[in-house]
């Protein structure tokens, strides 16, 4: 049996893990200032193993830095205690659905979900603050007692105040924005499946660093494209220069040899530029150019035209085809030189070979297309009966970020700056539009509304109450639109909200432990056992969305998640014949907690009896 750890995976331990496995000479171990033994990496040997050139010291080398961003980087893996609680009154179908909603700092979030969804989100999106001197929040801070860091992981500081304005006379204006988003996107980068893609709206206060920063993180090589929306349709006066109609979407990949792109439905606009010049009974077709720019030497060959004329591919360029394939197209009425004849030789390509493989999608994302943030605001505002937010994003453009993302029919969508919930919306819209079953993960810290603002004096008190309720009437709009269609859509979500461990500190820190704290029980006095489930979780292989039951054996209350892949009990006085009954379910883990068991005989025993019964079955202790 093994003792959870009941905080997130430490980012470092793992990496020093996996130097261990490629070069297992460089670990060492090496006593620390109190005096105990711990395991490092010994960086001579491992500059030796790599026997290249290495950048360090003071050797110039292509870099985008600045202050703090080690710090930033060292925050991404550094593990947090926090949990998350789950909160049933504020969810819809709890017990059913596969959604979630997650209210607290997306940087702890992300920290807490790194174990159990690490390569398992398909699509991130992310509207983060655009940094314009008074709209960004953050609460990050690079020197700090892990004291502090606690109090910051409950949400507020000592006074009750936690969320601080990065106005433009701040000396570390672009700094504090990019050390935010620097360790986040690291974070989301582990979460991402090998097939995944992340999308990134900003705008252009940002978008040059920012697109350096995911060069960095997710590798140039796996760019795919910066997108331009026109976010606005008509030019603003009261701007000091240039009306300014557009924002950007970036789009990386988590690696591009294993991400397909989507394709785009085919428009009516676009199939009427084919035609049928010749009368071709297989129907309407454009031509494309025969010549590539890569020379292959088999490729390159003159082509006699029908009216004699002698053609000779590009200079530098080739055809490509070979003489024979193209011998073969000409046989089979492919090849179009011109009504006369007499015109340079181009592919002919048929409307309907084409109708299944849909198009390729443009770099502008324009407003007859996608929308614009009057159409995302008027469309917010419809669903909530009143106007809430100025210029949330439609969800016509978030559908076309998802088609380009070629979902399957299970994959997660994360989004951990949710604001009004535009994503999810969209999610729900395209899985009754296409009958799939993609679940979301929407992440938004609480963020205090204004009372003066269209949203407070609609009584939102936060940022998460405004998302949930949109959720809630947008699932209720598209089932009445949908019918029949969308009688098993999930329009469901769990709310559950970031708080501290479940446990009490001297779980963590057996220094501090003393006879009395022995005794006690080391859980929190105003902790449920559901509390205690969702925490242990996280250290186990299933989603915080899986099916739970609550069973009862022996009396005892036990939780079955995900038809008994996982099976929990934390009452007390738990016995033997109860916990042979569970054993025989064969479950894949059997949580439980020290105070949980009737007499150390059972303790003893607990690894025989799961050997008997379910020789598979991994035993966590809490």
């Amino acid at each position: 049996m093994d003792k959870l750890k009941m905080h997130s995976e430490d980012g470092i331990a793992q990496n020093i893990d996996r130097i261990a496995q490629l070069f297992p000479n460089c670990i060492t171990e090496i006593k620390t200032s109190a005096g105990d033994i711990e395991r490092a990496v010994d960086f001579d040997k491992l500059k030796a193993e790599l026997s290249c050139p290495i950048a360090e010291g003071n050797t110039q080398r292509y870099q985008f830095t600045w202050p703090d961003k080690l710090e930033a980087s060292r925050l991404a893996n550094t593990p947090t205690t926090s949990c998350l609680r789950p909160c049933r009154d504020e969810s819809v179908d709890f017990d059913h659905t596969q959604n979630l909603y997650i209210e607290g700092d997306n940087l702890e979030v992300l920290k807490v979900l790194r174990h159990t969804y690490s390569g398992k989100v398909k699509m991130i999106y992310i509207d983060p603050p655009y940094n314009t001197g008074n709209d960004f929040v953050y609460e990050d801070d690079f020197a700090c007692d892990q004291e502090e860091f606690l109090i910051r992981s409950g949400q507020k500081d000592e006074a009750g105040n936690r969320l601080v304005a990065n106005t433009k006379s701040n000396g570390r204006f672009h700094t504090d924005w990019l050390n935010m988003m620097y360790s986040r996107l690291k974070l989301a980068r582990e979460l991402l499946s090998d097939d995944g893609v992340i999308f990134i709206s900003i705008d252009d206060y940002e978008a040059d660093n920012l697109r350096k920063v995911c060069s960095e993180i997710f590798g140039d090589r796996n760019f795919i494209a910066q997108f331009v929306w026109q976010r606005a349709c008509s030019p603003k006066n009261d701007g000091d220069s240039v009306s300014v109609s557009h924002d950007y979407v970036l789009m990386f990949v988590k690696d591009k040899t294993k991400f397909i792109l989507g394709r785009l439905p085919r428009t009516k606009k676009a199939d009427e530029r084919y035609q049928n010049k010749d009368n071709d009974p297989r129907g309407n077709w454009t031509s494309g150019d025969l010549s590539v720019k890569s020379y292959t030497a088999s490729c390159d060959y003159p082509i006699v035209t029908p009216s004699g004329r002698i053609v000779h591919p590009p200079k530098g360029s080739c055809w490509r085809v070979t003489k024979e394939r193209f011998e073969e197209l000409v046989q089979d009425n492919r090849i179009w030189f011109g009504a006369k004849g007499n015109n340079k030789p181009r592919l002919k390509r048929f409307l309907n070979e084409l109708k299944n493989e849909g198009m390729v999608p443009e770099s502008l994302l324009l407003d007859d297309d996608v929308g614009n943030s009057q159409t995302g605001s008027r469309e917010l505002s419809s669903i909530m009966g009143q106007i809430v937010f100025d210029g949330p994003k439609p969800t016509t453009l978030i559908q076309r970020l998802i088609t380009l993302a070629n979902l399957s029919d299970d994959s997660i969508v994360l989004d951990f700056f949710s604001g009004s919930a535009t994503t999810a919306h969209a999610l729900l819209k395209t899985n009754a539009d296409s009958n799939k079953h993609c679940k979301f993960v929407m992440v938004q810290i609480p963020e205090d509304i204004d009372e003066a603002s269209p949203a407070g004096q609609a009584s939102y008190k936060n940022i998460c109450e405004v998302g949930k309720e949109r959720i809630r009437r947008a699932g209720a709009a598209i089932k009445e639109e949908f019918g029949e269609k969308a009688a098993d859509l999930d329009i469901g979500f769990r709310v559950l909200k970031l708080d501290s461990s479940n446990m009490k500190d001297t779980y963590y820190v057996p220094a501090k432990l003393t006879m009395a704290s022995l005794i006690d029980d080391n859980l929190k006095t105003d902790r449920t056992s559901e509390d205690l489930l969702f925490q242990a979780m996280l250290e186990t292989d299933v989603l915080l969305s899986e099916k739970i039951e609550r069973l009862n054996i022996g009396g005892k209350e036990v939780f079955s998640v995900s038809d008994g892949f996982v099976m929990a009990c934390f009452d007390n006085e738990l016995d033997m014949e109860t916990v042979k009954e569970i054993a025989s379910k064969q479950p894949s883990y059997f949580i439980t907690r020290y105070e949980s068991f009737n007499g150390d005989a059972l303790i003893d025993n607990l690894d025989q009896i799961f050997a008997a019964y379910s020789s598979h079955t991994i035993i966590k202790i809490i």
